[in-house]
């Protein structure tokens, strides 16, 4: 090892601390042993550790209480619970709760340091990619809420289970890339991750996608064709927005998950599949259990760990930091700083939209502002549905924010004038008022335009660029 790992123990039986240290330190660990959760706990104020290795069964604190502080005030130390009296809702109440992985007594010391080591190499690998992950290159959660942290700390902890996992919370608030936290959290990671939304296609359509088909199974299928959870085989597939999942293929969802293999469409055999099972929601699915319009059996099945993002509006502490992020993300080479005024406006607005509604109205600011500063005609949202407009400059030269009554219609509003604008201008005003009216849909905005979505990215990247330029005079 490059650099020794400090490790603390936690168990109330002597001869087991004795032993757990002996066998870490022949393995070039540092060992800090301890007899109680309260012990624990003041040497975590102490000095840092690299992992905590717990017993369940503990007088006066016992494992879960001690692990449910840990993930409190220590969300991303990986803990493994020890206990001589395992089971599975043991095992799977630890992991809900936040351990990377858990061990039932008696084990052998060859177990204990395989399983020691791969945490730690994990952690280290994911320290050492994420300085790497910056801009738009590698998209992820960006967060300093309490409440989202603690749901990253599970996410991370169950990474490395093949337990389904169910990832619910409104539209915009991140779920994807949640769900990719866990797949590159965990052994996976180095596997395909096949994203399926099942809102987006027909079930006829839906069911050859997920499950493949064979030559001639339908009018049209001239070739075999291998579904989402073959192409996922050995990592992780995502089935986002799976409230729409009609009936018939709920159940035979709910016999992939127990049997682990599918039936192609027009197939004679089952294939066997190793598909990780992650499933979002952005309505909560307990209600539809009750009303019957999804499977409860499928829903127990998918809810072995749920997750849940909290909305934008309830993680006040994250609006300052992803403004920033945003800034950094679409100023380009040069800095992008959003003035407090307009800083202080969008605190305020609900975000019903969510990270996503910040992050869209945060790119078109930075396409918007003529210099390196955001200001906040820059950013204005006009209702409290996200409806935003871009300011528009009357013929004095000035800016208004309110643009009332060009809602539906193609022309500027009254007031507005070209004259003196370079047909450069009047291009990109006219690309940033479309996908403004389309809420940010480049498909749909390109189709308007009349020129195709790769020209459009191009435009976008061109003004980026153009800005970046002036910001540097």
């Amino acid at each position: 090892m490059d650099r020794t790992e400090s490790i603390l123990v936690v168990d109330d039986e002597t001869g087991m601390r004795v032993g757990l240290t002996e066998t870490l330190e022949r393995s070039g660990y540092a060992v800090t042993a301890v007899e109680s959760g309260p012990a624990a706990l003041a040497a975590l104020e102490r000095e840092t550790f690299a992992m905590v290795l717990s017993d369940m069964r503990m007088p006066a604190m016992g494992g879960a209480e001690l692990l449910a502080t840990l993930q409190s005030r220590h969300p991303r130390l990986p803990v493994v619970m020890m206990t001589a009296y395992g089971t599975i809702e043991d095992a799977v109440g630890a992991m809900k709760t936040g351990a990377r992985d858990f061990l039932s007594k008696p084990f052998s010391p060859h177990d204990l340091v395989h399983l020691v080591r791969g945490i730690l190499r994990d952690v280290g690998e994911r320290r050492e990619a994420a300085p790497a992950a910056r801009g738009s290159e590698q998209r992820r959660l960006v967060t300093r809420s309490p409440a989202v942290q603690r749901v990253l700390a599970i996410a991370e902890g169950v990474a490395g289970s093949r337990a389904p996992v169910l990832i619910q919370g409104e539209s915009g608030t991140g779920k994807e890339l949640l769900a990719r936290h866990v797949h590159a959290s965990g052994p996976r990671r180095a596997q395909p991750f096949v994203a399926v939304n099942c809102a987006a296609l027909p079930r006829e359509l839906l069911e050859s996608e997920l499950f493949g088909h064979e030559r001639g199974a339908f009018t049209g299928a001239i070739a075999r064709k291998l579904g989402k959870f073959e192409m996922a085989s050995g990592g992780t597939i995502l089935l986002d927005e799976i409230s729409e999942l009609e009936l018939p293929l709920q159940a035979k969802l709910l016999r992939v998950l127990q049997e682990h293999e599918v039936d192609r469409v027009g197939g004679t055999r089952p294939v066997a599949i190793d598909a990780r099972v992650i499933a979002t929601s952005n309505q909560a699915l307990g209600p539809l259990v009750a009303s019957g319009a999804f499977r409860r059996d499928l829903f127990y099945r998918l809810h072995v760990i749920p997750l849940t993002l909290p909305p934008l509006r309830e993680r006040g502490e994250d609006i300052d930091h992803l403004i920033d992020h945003f800034c950094a993300r679409f100023a380009g080479t040069g800095p992008l700083v959003v003035e407090p005024a307009a800083r202080a406006y969008l605190r305020r607005h609900p975000w019903p939209g969510n990270v996503r509604e910040l992050e869209h109205v945060m790119e078109r600011a930075a396409l918007l502002a003529g210099g390196p500063t955001v200001t906040l005609a820059d950013v204005a949202v006009e209702d409290g549905l996200g409806v935003w407009r871009a300011p528009v400059v009357g013929s004095a030269g000035t800016v208004a924010a309110d643009c009332d009554g060009a809602e539906g219609t193609d022309e500027m509003p009254a007031g507005a004038s070209l004259a003196g604008l370079t047909v450069h201008e009047i291009e990109r005003r006219l690309i940033i008022d479309t996908l403004e009216r389309t809420r940010n849909n480049r498909s749909h905005a390109a189709k308007m335009l009349g020129i195709s979505v790769r020209t459009l990215r191009n435009k976008l990247a061109e003004y980026r660029g153009a800005h970046s330029g002036k910001s540097e005079e």
